[in-house]
């Protein structure tokens, strides 16, 4: 009797035990995703620095033990680290081109931005034509007299080659290899910072970077704004990427925690507070 009453001790002891970590696994299972844990490294678009900081700022409210750790050399130099694996994701501000893809790369459009079109604050022009805009850019038309500003010289300010606000302006555009800049520049910052105190200047700018300090220009009629690149009516407009090397499904579980975050209305309300427009 002592023997069977020992054994059923311990089989209820047992089975208290299993249950405890049976309850156990499933608390930990039920926090899911919010337990990934880890860094992701980013590389690319200076033109995506406000978000993707944005990011890293808000995710940890979901993932308090993911780390994202960002650089912003260019969205070529993002594509090339994305590709060559020294980083988790390429932050490309302007479409993926086929030989991208056919490389492995798969584009994961996150938000819309609009390219601004800005001056200084004194300019008296106030609307340009896409052709007019064109012209401006290949050196065909110097003076603000021919398209309803001020007799002055137009000082034409641009990004610097592997940009990929340069890359978008010029292939929306269609003029690429084809710029006459008086300024060529590396960051979107320093192009507002250049067009705001230089007389005459004219420059192209992320939307999300827009600010009091420049005046944006009209574009064929249409002010830049999220919902005028919502509806299409601003035409000069590209896709924020965060590309990864091969589907995101097939990513660590630390990347797809990223993706999933961006997608979730606290990720929607970071790509909102920044200026951009989502792209879901």
């Amino acid at each position: 009797m002592k023997k069977f009453s020992a054994l059923l001790l311990a089989c209820v002891l047992s089975f208290s035990l299993v249950g405890c970590g049976s309850n156990g696994g499933s608390d930990e299972g039920a926090a899911g995703s919010e337990n990934v844990s880890g860094t992701v490294a980013l590389n690319g678009s200076t033109s995506m620095e406000k978000f993707v900081n944005g990011l890293k700022e808000a995710i940890v409210e979901t993932y308090p033990d993911l780390q994202l750790e960002p650089q912003f050399t260019g969205s070529s130099a993002g594509v090339e680290a994305v590709t060559n694996g020294t980083a988790d994701i390429g932050d490309v501000s302007r479409a993926l081109t086929d030989e991208e893809k056919a490389a492995g790369l798969v584009e994961n459009i996150v938000a819309l931005d609009g390219i601004a079109i800005v001056t200084d604050k004194a300019n008296t022009a106030s609307n340009l034509t896409t052709q007019q805009l064109k012209d401006i850019y290949t050196g065909k038309i110097k003076n603000w007299s021919e398209v309803g500003g001020a007799d002055q010289n137009i000082v034409v300010i641009g990004r610097e080659s592997g940009s990929g606000t340069r890359d978008a302006f010029e292939e929306i555009l269609d003029i690429a290899d084809q710029c006459q800049l008086a300024q060529t520049l590396n960051e979107t910052g320093a192009v507002a910072a250049a067009v705001q105190s230089t007389p005459g200047a004219i420059g192209y700018i992320s939307l999300d970077a827009l600010s009091d300090d420049v005046k944006a220009l009209q574009l064929d009629g249409v002010s830049p704004s999220e919902a005028t690149i919502k509806d299409g009516t601003y035409t000069l407009q590209r896709p924020f990427v965060m590309a990864t090397k091969g589907e995101v499904s097939k990513q660590s579980a630390q990347v797809q925690a990223v993706f999933d975050f961006i997608n979730s209305d606290a990720g929607q309300e970071v790509i909102s507070s920044v200026g951009l427009v989502s792209a879901k």
